[in-house]
């Protein structure tokens, strides 16, 4: 079977992580971490020039609070309230993944183009905001994220591996890991909360009522579904089907990408005092916080 563009482009990049040493697959830029191989400079420098539209459905998300089931979530909500049944594109539609030339290549896509990003939203391209596109927000508590990120660390081989649990959990906590702090994340986007154009929702609550997920989600990005669409489209993208599909959907990085989805999965790996710390921290930065009451801590981290 001939390769196309992506699939070259993704072996290329799995070779040449395999040369690399853990310490050469990350770099920092602005103090913030990113990946050398997915995300070099020469990317996210052509992203100030990335123009949005209007009608983009533009997904954020820190990594591992779910971005790649929403995606898969969103492409369904899309074929459903269009009556087509589009393959999703090979690429992933993380902007800071995109070279310059496949970047220049997004001005030709029709409409509605689905865009993601791990981006803090001060690194989002300018006009994620200027030209006012709808963007939705997935967040998930902190414990299991940081879990969610250890493993995902461990399983991917273009990033470094994670080393010891306790390593991870002090470069986690101190912001020294790709794409940054997850409570710098929090915090900025707890700013724009007010936005009309900006839509949050939690890992825990699309978890707990997924039809009620994605009719918010159909409606905000105005993609009307009928009952029986929700029901459906929550039938097929709850997690387990998710898991079960990700062979065909992200072929040999299924099991990286989906892995457990569980609530709570962090009591398996904290020990005491980090649970403590995090608490601390939690409290520090995010109690008071209109994002830290959506996070709802204490019913999901204590």
């Amino acid at each position: 079977m001939s390769q196309t563009p992506a699939m070259s482009q993704m072996k290329s990049r799995m070779e040449a992580a395999a040369k690399m040493k853990d310490e050469d697959k990350l770099y920092k830029r602005d103090g913030i971490l990113y990946s050398t191989i997915l995300s070099p400079p020469q990317t996210l420098d052509k992203l100030k020039d990335l123009e949005a539209r209007e009608d983009d459905l533009i997904l954020v998300a820190y990594p591992k609070c779910g971005f790649n089931w929403m995606v898969a979530v969103l492409r369904k909500i899309l074929n459903a309230s269009t009556g087509k049944n589009e393959k999703p594109p090979e690429r992933p539609p993380l902007v800071e993944f995109l070279p310059p030339d496949v970047q220049e290549t997004l001005a030709e896509m029709p409409p509605r183009r689905l865009l993601g990003t791990h981006l803090h939203p001060d690194k989002i391209p300018p006009s994620f905001f200027t030209k006012k596109p709808k963007i939705l927000v997935v967040f998930r508590n902190p414990k299991d994220t940081l879990v969610s990120y250890y493993h995902f660390m461990n399983k991917n081989p273009l990033l470094p591996n994670a080393e010891s649990w306790d390593k991870f959990f002090d470069d986690f906590m101190t912001g020294e890991v790709s794409w940054g702090s997850y409570f710098d994340h929090a915090l900025a986007w707890d700013k724009r909360l007010d936005d009309p154009n900006v839509m949050i929702v939690t890992y825990e609550e699309l978890k707990q009522n997924l039809p009620e997920g994605v009719k918010k989600v159909s409606e905000f990005f105005n993609l009307p579904l009928t009952d029986e669409q929700v029901n459906s489209v929550a039938g097929e993208s709850t997690f387990s089907a998710m898991q079960e599909n990700s062979q065909k959907s992200h072929g040999n990085f299924g099991s990286i990408f989906f892995r457990k989805g569980e609530v709570g999965d962090w009591k398996n790996h904290f020990s005491d005092a980090q649970s403590k710390q995090m608490d601390e921290v939690f409290q520090a930065k995010l109690a008071g916080t209109k994002l830290g009451a959506r996070l709802k801590y204490d019913l999901y981290c204590q």
